[in-house]
């Protein structure tokens, strides 16, 4: 079979296009401040805090691309590096760049990136995988035996500049509000807690009215809930989720979910969803005692209960549960 030829000088205007783009590149790079240092939050010793340093701005590779950073959000992972608790003394390097949630500018790329183009506006993904051991070599990359988180153990967002794999990166529709830009990372736990199992015409409960808890009471009704019901110990959460049209926002310290069940005419737990668990005394209890029975159904557990404000949180993970 012959295959069609490329019209005359079309490779060479490719590869010209191609070389103009890191020229390009290049030049925003240096003005940028290569030889200049970059502003970056940087966990600089092992103890409580950040600093404000000035540190290189981020080499790149041929597969990688330069980001400058317009907006960031604030994870709970880095309250936990910022008091320096158990966790991140366990997990985190120092010196750090830290910082995940963001959006910004491609400004530099490398010679093998395709799909992308400087000026785009970007977020990326904050697990690099190796790409060479058992699991990636298997594509289960979600199960990298040598996984770096950006901001964690690797350098991150909180900075004027960040590099990062052009497979990490998505590129944002035009117009989009750089506030919502910065957070689809969790945006993106929030709707894969929430659509982990169908939702449409069922009742779910949501427990922890923080931001991914809110999210994902938005995505549930998106997707066809019946009933939304979202719980938390804090009066502001609560009132931000009543703002969002949840079917009940409430405290189950005053209002147990027995008595929500009721009020909303679910008189059998079982077959109910429970995609978030705050893990607080009250909702802990009502667990206990039956009131939520997922059946044969998966309980999607956000763990999100260690200190009294409930913001810090743990991995999410799913398993099946038997008919009791």
């Amino acid at each position: 079979m012959q295959y069609p030829r490329s019209p005359p000088g079309a490779v060479a205007a490719v590869q010209s296009s191609r070389f103009a783009r890191q020229r390009a590149g290049a030049a925003r790079r240096a003005q940028a401040g290569s030889e200049q240092p970059m502003k970056a939050l940087v966990k600089i010793a092992a103890e409580a805090g950040l600093r404000l340093e000035d540190v290189p701005v981020p080499a790149i590779g041929r597969d990688d691309v330069l980001i400058r950073v317009l907006r960031t959000g604030v994870c709970g992972t880095d309250l936990h590096i910022y008091e320096w608790d158990g966790w991140a003394q366990a997990n985190v390097p120092v010196p750090l760049v830290v910082g995940h949630e963001f959006a910004g500018e491609i400004v530099e790329m490398g010679s093998d990136v395709r799909d992308l183009a400087v000026g785009d506006l970007v977020s990326g993904e904050g697990h690099l995988v190796c790409g060479r051991c058992r699991n990636c070599m298997a594509g289960r990359r979600v199960q990298c035996a040598h996984v770096k988180g950006v901001g964690v153990n690797h350098p991150g967002a909180f900075a004027e500049y960040i590099a990062l794999p052009a497979g990490n990166v998505w590129r944002h529709l035009p117009g989009i509000d750089l506030d919502v830009a910065a957070i689809f990372d969790p945006f993106g736990n929030a709707v894969h807690s929430a659509l982990t199992f169908p939702v449409h015409g069922e009742d779910v409960l949501i427990t922890g009215a923080g931001p991914i808890g809110i999210m994902a009471a938005i995505v549930a009704g998106h997707a066809g809930a019946r009933h939304v019901v979202i719980t938390d110990v804090s009066p502001y959460r609560l009132e931000l989720a009543g703002k969002i049209g949840v079917t009940v926002a409430a405290d189950t310290r005053e209002r147990p979910l027995a008595q929500i069940m009721a009020d909303l005419g679910m008189p059998r737990p079982a077959g109910r969803r429970v995609p978030d668990r705050l893990g607080a005394p009250r909702t802990q209890h009502d667990h206990d005692q039956g009131h939520l029975r997922p059946g044969d159904v998966r309980d999607l557990v956000l763990d999100v209960r260690a200190d009294p404000v409930w913001r810090r949180h743990r991995a999410c993970h799913h398993a099946p549960l038997r008919r009791s």
